[in-house]
C-alpha cells in the first residue's frame, strides 16, 4: 500500500512539473518549450533525489534538487565535504544528466 502511495505521488509530481510550464507559457510569463523536456528534466530530478535517499551519506532533506534541461543543481546544506562530494557523484550517475552544478554549502554539525 505504501508503495502504490509513493509511486501515485511521483507521478503526480512529474505531471505537474509538466503542466505548471505550459500554463504558465499560455500566461505570458515564460517561452513555451517541449513538455518532453520538462518530463525529463523531472524525471531526472526523482531519480536523483531517490540514489541521495537511498545513500546513507547524503541527506536527502537537507539536500536540494533541481534540474533544467539536463543540467542537475545540487543546493542546501551538508555536514561534511564527504556528503557534498557523494551528492554530487550520485547525480552524475543518474541517465540523462548533462552536467552538476553543485551549490552545496558545508555546514558542520555545531
Amino acid at each position: 500500500m505504501k508503495k502504490m502511495i509513493a509511486q501515485t505521488l511521483i507521478a503526480s509530481g512529474v505531471a505537474l512539473a509538466a503542466l505548471s510550464p505550459v500554463y504558465a507559457a499560455e500566461q505570458g510569463k515564460e517561452p513555451m518549450k517541449a513538455v518532453g523536456q520538462y518530463v525529463d528534466d523531472a524525471t531526472i530530478t526523482t531519480k536523483v533525489k531517490a540514489k541521495h535517499a537511498e545513500d546513507k551519506t547524503v541527506s536527502a532533506l537537507r539536500v536540494n534538487v533541481e534540474t533544467k534541461q539536463g543540467v542537475v543543481v545540487l543546493s542546501g546544506e551538508a555536514r561534511t565535504e564527504a556528503e557534498v562530494e557523494r551528492a554530487e557523484v550520485l547525480a552524475k550517475q543518474v541517465e540523462g544528466v548533462k552536467a552538476v552544478s553543485n551549490l552545496i554549502e558545508l555546514k558542520p554539525k555545531s
